[in-house]
């Protein structure tokens, strides 16, 4: 009797993975809510939130700033609210912008194993490069794509099909970690798998959560670098 073919696991190379920068990577969002709301304030409105700049978490600059001279009446230009969003954001930015640590443990790991990474964010490239090089990630994180260098921000598809064409790779075979719903929306269209690690745990059960592959209900609090990993792990292929 002859022995049945057995069935071997043939090790997929490494995935290309797309960070998103703010709430996913750092903590930047407290730096972006005081910039805006200095910027506001400038603009005669004093009265800016914390929890009205939640609603714009994972939404780009340009797109937030749109609605919100449009919900003040403001008369200034996008590009000068752009402008003195960005001046007010770099002064913070450059004094302290905190790295989530398991993330960062992540970058470390993904890095040492030859994944090839790349950042993707709405934020200005001007934010992205001061935050990646304050905070040490710039080395480990060289491909780098704004908002500003696409058509559409979140929640399309842009920023992260143009990271994967500067990677060289196939968007079905990236992996996107996100924060924010509508991140995670852009990633469906991409055609690329999710990691979610929601920035407000609150919106976890927001629907576009769902299109994840892999889910952190609890937020930061929750995520673990070797869960990540391990997740990402998980892509060979049997042969017979």
């Amino acid at each position: 009797m002859s022995a049945s073919p057995t069935c071997r696991v043939t090790p997929a190379p490494p995935a290309p993975v797309i960070f998103d920068l703010d709430g996913t990577l750092v903590d930047s969002e407290p730096n972006y809510y005081e910039a805006g709301r200095l910027l506001l304030a400038a603009h005669g409105v004093p009265d800016f939130s914390w929890e009205h700049h939640t609603r714009f978490i994972g939404i780009g600059t340009r797109e937030t700033l749109e609605i919100l001279r449009r919900e003040y009446g403001i008369e200034a230009s996008v590009e000068e609210l752009l402008a003195g969003t960005n001046r007010r954001y770099l002064e913070l930015a450059w004094a302290h912008t905190a790295v989530f640590p398991e993330m960062r443990e992540l970058v470390e790991r993904l890095s040492a194993a030859g994944h090839p990474l790349a950042v993707a964010s709405g934020s200005s490239r001007a934010a992205i490069e001061a935050v990646l090089a304050g905070t040490g990630l710039g080395a480990l994180l060289p491909t780098v794509v704004s908002a500003e260098e696409v058509a559409h921000g979140k929640p399309a598809p842009d920023v992260f099909l143009e990271a994967a064409r500067r990677l060289g790779a196939d968007p079905a075979d990236c992996v996107v970690l996100e924060d924010a719903a509508p991140g995670v929306l852009a990633a469906h269209r991409a055609g690329m798998r999710c990691i979610a690690v929601p920035y407000v745990t609150g919106t976890a059960d927001d629907p576009a959560f769902a299109q994840a592959g892999l889910l952190f209900k609890g937020g930061q609090g929750e995520f673990t670098a070797r869960a990540a990993y391990d997740w990402l792990g998980r892509r060979g292929s049997a042969t017979g």
